[in-house]
C-alpha cells in the first residue's frame, strides 16, 4: 500500500468518527453534502477530464441511480443496501450503451458529444416521468427502512455517502495513476495520435465511461433516501452537470484530487451565502467563479499550486538506472565533413507488401493501384512532389486512414480493416510530418507512453527505463522534463523519432522528418537514422531532402498523383524522364 492510499483510508477512518462525537447535526449534513459533491465530481472528472469527453449528461445517471433505488427499495420494499448495486449497474450499462455507439463515430466529439449527452438527461427524464416508476406524483421514500450503522438514521447515511466517497477518491488515483489514466490523457490532447501510438482508444473510453457512470447512480441511490422524495423535475436538470463541470474544472481536471478539492470549496461557499440569506447571490458568486477560473485560472486550484512548486525546482535530467544508460547510445554530433553513402546491407525477404492500395476522399484519389514491397532491413524512399500521395501512404498503413481497396500485408498478415492501436501493437510505428507530440505531457512521457502501448507493451516502470534509453539515443535526455511547447523544431522531430523508437518497431514510417531543420541539423538526423537502421529497423522513409534520400535508401519508389511511376535504386530512378516530369513539369515545344 503506497502512501497516497493510506492517507485517503486513513481520512475516510478519521471522518467516520464524526458520528460518535457528539457534535450537532449539523455538521454531518454539510460533510455529507461534500461527500456527495464529491463523488460526482470526481466520477465526471473520470471520463470527462482525464480524456477530454466533456459530458453535460451526468445528471442523467445521476438520477437513474436515483429512480433505481427509490423503485426498488419503496415501490418492490427491497433492503436499501441491497438497491445500491443495481443503482450502480444501470447507469454503467447504459453508459456502456450509449458509448458504444457515440465513441465509433469520430464525429462526435467535443461540443457534439456535450450536446448529445445533455439530450440523454431529458430523454430519460421523459420516459420515466411517463412511466409507473414514477407516473407524476414522484416517488416517496419515508416508509424506507435506513440501515442502522450509526447512532442516528443521518449518521448512517453520512457513513454511506463517505464509504462512496472513500471509494471513488481511490479509484479516481488508481485510474490516473495508471495505464488507464496515461491513454485517457493521450486521447485528451489528441486522440488520433493516441490510436496511431497502440492506445485502444475505444475500449479505454468505455472503461471510462462505465466506471463514471456507474459512480454517479451509486451516489444518486444514496441521495435518494437523504431527500425522501424523489421527481423528475428536481432529479434531471441542468443543476447537477453545471455544478460538477464547475467544481471540477475549479479544483482541477487533469489532477485526481483537483475535483474533490472544488466540491470542498463551492459546498462551503454555497453554505455561507446560504446561511446569511443571501442564497441568490451564492448562485450568483458561483456562475462568476466559473467564468473566472476558465479565463484566468484553466489549470484549476491544484494546477496552478502544483506549476508553482514546480517553479524553480529543476528535477533530475537522468534517472538513477546506470544500465539504461549504459545500454543507451551517446547523442550524434554533426558531422563536419559531407555525408557518406549508406553503406551496403543485408536486404531479408519481404516484411510489408502492398498490393493494388487506393485511397480516396470524397472523390480525389490520393492513391490509385498502389503496389510496392518493402524488404526487412532496407531503407526505402518513399518520394515525390507535393500531392503526389506519400503522406497518405503512410496514413494508409499505420491506421490512421482506411484503406479504399486494395491490400496490406506486414509480415505476411493483412492488417486491412484492423484499427490503428493493433497496427502500431503488431510492430509499425511512425513520426508525423508536422510534429504531433502530447501537449500536456512531458519529453520523457510522451516516449514513455509509446513504450506502454506501442509494439514493446512494457509495464510503467519498464517503459521510463525504455523512454530514458531513447531519449539519450536521440541526444533529448536534458529535455525530458520540458513540456512540448518549450523545446524547438528539431527537438520535437527527433521526440517524434525518440516515440517510434520506443515501441522497439520492426518497420518504421518517416514522414519528412528533415523538412524545416538546418543543414547541420539534417546532418545530425541523417547519422541517426543511419543508426535506427543498424539496430535493426526497417525504413520508409518519406522526404524531399535529395541529399539525404541518396545517402541513406538502398531503394527509392516514386509516386505522382497517387501512382506509381518508377522503383529501383535512387541513382537510376531519379534519371527516368517520366521522374524528372513530375517534379519539373513536361518540356515544351515549339
Amino acid at each position: 500500500m503506497n502512501r497516497t492510499v493510506a492517507c485517503i483510508l486513513a481520512a475516510g477512518v478519521v471522518l467516520a468518527a464524526v458520528p460518535w462525537l457528539g457534535l450537532p447535526p449539523f455538521y454531518e449534513s454539510i460533510l455529507y453534502l461534500v461527500c456527495h459533491w464529491a463523488v460526482l465530481a470526481l466520477s465526471w472528472n473520470i471520463l470527462s477530464g482525464y480524456s477530454g469527453y466533456f459530458s453535460f449528461g451526468h445528471g442523467a445517471f445521476f438520477g437513474i441511480g436515483m429512480y433505481t433505488t427509490a423503485a426498488l427499495a419503496a415501490k418492490a420494499e427491497w433492503p436499501f443496501l441491497a438497491t445500491l448495486p443495481f443503482a450502480a449497474l444501470l447507469p454503467a450499462l447504459l453508459g456502456l450503451g450509449l458509448g458504444f455507439v457515440v465513441f465509433r463515430v469520430k464525429a462526435v466529439r467535443g461540443e457534439l458529444f456535450a450536446l448529445l449527452t445533455l439530450a440523454v438527461t431529458f430523454v430519460v427524464a421523459t420516459v420515466i416521468l411517463n412511466s409507473p416508476i414514477d407516473g407524476g406524483p414522484g416517488v416517496y421514500l419515508n416508509a424506507v427502512e435506513t440501515p442502522k450503522l450509526a447512532p442516528s438514521p443521518a449518521s448512517s447515511i453520512y457513513l454511506m455517502i463517505l464509504a462512496v466517497a472513500v471509494l471513488t477518491v481511490l479509484v479516481a488515483y488508481r485510474v490516473h495513476a495508471s495505464k488507464l489514466g496515461t491513454g485517457l490523457f493521450a486521447i485528451h490532447d489528441d486522440e488520433d495520435v493516441a490510436e496511431v501510438m497502440g492506445v485502444p482508444t475505444f475500449r479505454y473510453k468505455l472503461v471510462a465511461f462505465a466506471i463514471s457512470c456507474a459512480l454517479a447512480g451509486l451516489a444518486g441511490g444514496i441521495h435518494a433516501l437523504f431527500v425522501q422524495y424523489v421527481t423528475a423535475g428536481e432529479t434531471f436538470n441542468i443543476t447537477v452537470p453545471l455544478t460538477v463541470v464547475l467544481m471540477s474544472v475549479l479544483g482541477g481536471t487533469r489532477h485526481w484530487a483537483g475535483p474533490l478539492v472544488g466540491a470542498a470549496a463551492i459546498t462551503g461557499l454555497l453554505y455561507a451565502f446560504t446561511a446569511g440569506d443571501h442564497a441568490v447571490a451564492g448562485k450568483a458568486a458561483v456562475g462568476a467563479i466559473l467564468v473566472l477560473v476558465i479565463l484566468f485560472m484553466p489549470e484549476g486550484i491544484l494546477g496552478q499550486l502544483l506549476k508553482r512548486r514546480g517553479k524553480g525546482a529543476q528535477p533530475a535530467a537522468h534517472p538513477a538506472d546506470s544500465e539504461a544508460v549504459a545500454a543507451a547510445s551517446s547523442a550524434p554530433q554533426p558531422l563536419a565533413e559531407p555525408v557518406r553513402q549508406a553503406p551496403a546491407v543485408a536486404i531479408g525477404k519481404p516484411l510489408l507488401e502492398v498490393r493494388g492500395l487506393s485511397k480516396a476522399f470524397k472523390g480525389v484519389q490520393a492513391l490509385d493501384q498502389v503496389s510496392l514491397q518493402v524488404r526487412q532491413g532496407e531503407i526505402l524512399g518513399l518520394l515525390g512532389p507535393n500531392g503526389s500521395g506519400k503522406s497518405t501512404f503512410i496514413n494508409v498503413v499505420s491506421g490512421h486512414y482506411p484503406l479504399s481497396a486494395g491490400e496490406v500485408l506486414f509480415d505476411g498478415r493483412s492488417l486491412a480493416g484492423l484499427p490503428a492501436h493493433r497496427i502500431a501493437h503488431a510492430g509499425i510505428a511512425r513520426t508525423y510530418q508536422i510534429p504531433r507530440p502530447f501537449k500536456h505531457m512531458t519529453v520523457l512521457q510522451n516516449v514513455a507512453l509509446v513504450a506502454m502501448f506501442g509494439g514493446a507493451a512494457l509495464r510503467q516502470d519498464e517503459a521510463l527505463r525504455e523512454a530514458w534509453k531513447w531519449l539519450e539515443f536521440t541526444g533529448l535526455q536534458d529535455r525530458a522534463h520540458a513540456l512540448p511547447d518549450d523545446i524547438n523544431l528539431h527537438q520535437r522531430k527527433f521526440l517524434e523519432l525518440a516515440r517510434a523508437l520506443a515501441a522497439r518497431p520492426r518497420l518504421v514510417l518517416l514522414d519528412e522528418v528533415l523538412s524545416g531543420l538546418t543543414p547541420s541539423e539534417i546532418n545530425e538526423a541523417i547519422e541517426l537514422i543511419r543508426r535506427i537502421r543498424d539496430q535493426g529497423s526497417t525504413i520508409v522513409f518519406v522526404e524531399h531532402v535529395m541529399r539525404a534520400v541518396m545517402a541513406l535508401t538502398d531503394r527509392i519508389v516514386v509516386l505522382n498523383h497517387g501512382k506509381l511511376i518508377a522503383q529501383g535504386a535512387a541513382t537510376e530512378v531519379m534519371q527516368e524522364a517520366e521522374v524528372v516530369n513530375a517534379y519539373l513539369g513536361k518540356p515544351a515545344y515549339a
